[in-house]
């Protein structure tokens, strides 16, 4: 393959240069590709049918199949009589259309931006994105040459076209030659080229039929008034082929800002290798990035399959970084717990390395005379755990602007990145433990609104020789009401044949708790043994109304 560059060559290009689209049609992929997966069905023609209102119907054919008088849409039962060597399958759309799409994705190697074209159909039509990459094959035609010879050789029948928009590219390739349109030739080409080549429905091409317009170029002289009024879709597509209006592709792989490839002469398929390869490529995406004083917080790895296939890898720094050992660390530890998922199938010939998500990095000192302060490794730490198990099993503790403590604090992904400001902490102390749900308690007092005397918790009575608050929090009106749950613990063991019986779990009435409901006058008091107690009464005392105790949490 002719493609051979560096990672400079590849960074992505300016936006105010001129845009340049390659489209590949390959109008029998879906019986080309069954007779390159089975090669039982190359020895005869290959048509394939799905059931349409009630009836079963060609869906796809061949070539030959079409030279000998059968069409698409036609019933299946006349295509026998017609032809009776035919073979026939039933369609498997979901089939096709990611074996497409794994498909498109191989193609990055020749452009990173590829998308499927799914206007007329889900498979098909591949669009790349080739500005700035053709001098890498010696320029637009031997690139078009090169793609589309590699296509035959592994058995597609298709047609290509490079033009300045996307619309031109997909017109020119279906209904022209295969061919390099350039700026200022397009437009001529296109006005002689069929409807049809404006991606329109079947119904609009019926009426344009009907009105006597066969060509773009008769469209185009039609009023556009006229036409805005019953076909605004037409004008859209016109406006799209011609530039007036940029339409745009979706890549199907992320998008990077820099990569860095390797390409082997024979495949490999051991991840030991491949982990190797991914080390060396870390080692040239950071002298990349460094040239420009960036480091990138996204990182991905392609592995591009001999048998046509990509393999994705993309994982996340909780910083931004360009350390290329602890980039690779992070594909090792990802590899690990990917091990079983991991299918080289017939071999990897090119493994590519990108970063996305780049800002600004400037030089740092490391050494001896390094001005970390231990944050590097806390981050590094939490990066490698997060990719050996997931970036949802690493948690910190976030603070949270709320004086309801079941709400002041939550837990975040480390890589979630740093709140911009530390939270205050409460005025007075907090218990070191929080009870997942606060429990009922049976609280007395020598007076309604004094100091608890003695508590009553799970069954067991403590006697309160000393107590400190209140402490008065209101609800939080703005927010919606929200019920804190407490997981229930595990039914009992069934017992033995003269084993005692093991007690029920003690269970809170937690129906009675209502994390908005009325205010709370939380107290800290301590029994006759030296423990401590975080309590609250929820409500005041009034005529007709019990408040209700709860215990909340424990200091040490």
């Amino acid at each position: 393959m002719a493609l051979q560059s560096s990672p400079s060559q590849l960074a992505l290009v300016d936006i105010r240069q001129k845009r340049r689209f390659l489209v590949l049609h390959l109008p029998y992929w879906a019986t080309d590709y069954l007779k390159r997966a089975e090669p039982r069905l190359k020895e005869n023609p290959l048509a394939l049918y799905e059931r349409i209102k009630g009836g079963l119907r060609l869906a796809a054919l061949d070539p030959e199949g079409l030279q000998n008088g059968l069409r698409l849409g036609q019933n299946l039962a006349d295509a026998r009589a017609i032809w009776p060597a035919l073979t026939v399958l039933e369609i498997d759309r979901p089939r096709l259309e990611t074996a497409f799409g794994d498909f498109a994705d191989w193609h990055s190697n020749a452009s990173p931006l590829v998308s499927v074209m799914t206007d007329i159909s889900r498979f098909g039509d591949l669009v790349l994105d080739i500005t700035g990459v053709a001098h890498l094959f010696g320029g637009e035609t031997e690139m078009l040459r090169t793609l589309i010879i590699r296509l035959r050789k592994l058995g597609y029948r298709v047609s290509g076209a490079i033009a300045p928009t996307i619309g031109a590219a997909w017109a020119v390739s279906h209904f022209a030659r295969s061919q390099v349109v350039e700026d200022d030739s397009f437009a001529a080409l296109l006005d002689a080229l069929p409807v049809a080549a404006l991606r329109l429905e079947e119904s609009q091409l019926l009426t344009l039929g009907q009105m006597g317009l066969k060509t773009i170029g008769q469209v185009r002289q039609y009023p556009r008034k006229s036409l805005h009024t019953r076909f605004s879709q037409i004008l859209l597509r016109i406006d799209q082929a011609f530039g007036a209006i940029e339409e745009r592709m979706t890549p199907r792989l992320p998008l990077v800002d820099h990569l860095v490839e390797q390409r082997f002469a024979d495949p490999i398929s051991l991840m030991d290798d491949v982990l190797r390869t991914t080390h060396d490529l870390s080692v040239k995406l950071s002298k990349t990035l460094e040239a420009e004083g960036l480091g990138g917080q996204t990182f991905h790895l392609f592995l591009y399959r001999v048998d046509h296939k990509v393999m994705t890898l993309s994982l996340n720094a909780g910083r931004v970084t360009r350390d290329p050992e602890h980039i690779a660390d992070l594909f090792r530890h990802r590899a690990q717990r990917l091990e079983t998922e991991y299918d080289p199938g017939f071999g990897i010939d090119m493994v590519r390395l990108a970063a996305s998500s780049t800002d600004r990095l400037d030089a740092v000192q490391t050494g001896a005379f390094s001005i970390e302060e231990g944050t590097e490794d806390i981050a590094r730490l939490n990066d490698r755990l997060s990719s050996r198990l997931g970036p949802l099993a690493v948690l910190r503790t976030e603070m949270v602007a709320s004086r309801l403590p079941e709400r002041a604090a939550r837990l975040v992904p480390t890589q979630s990145g740093q709140t911009d400001a530390p939270i205050a902490a409460p005025p007075l102390q907090r218990p070191v433990k929080l009870l997942p749900m606060p429990e009922i308690v049976a609280i007395m007092a020598e007076v309604p609104h004094g100091l608890p005397a003695s508590m009553v918790w799970r069954g067991e009575s403590f006697r309160l020789v000393s107590g400190q608050g209140p402490e008065r929090l209101g609800a939080e009106w703005w927010r919606k009401q929200e019920r804190l749950k407490l997981v229930e613990p595990p039914k009992p063991k069934k017992p033995e044949p003269g084993e005692k019986p093991v007690p029920p779990p003690y269970i809170p009435d937690l129906l009675l708790f209502n994390p908005d409901a009325g205010t709370r006058d939380y107290y800290v008091v301590e029994d006759q043994h030296g423990s401590r107690f975080w309590v609250f009464r929820q409500g005041l005392y009034s005529k007709g109304n019990r408040p209700i105790w709860y215990l909340h949490g424990f200091f040490p």
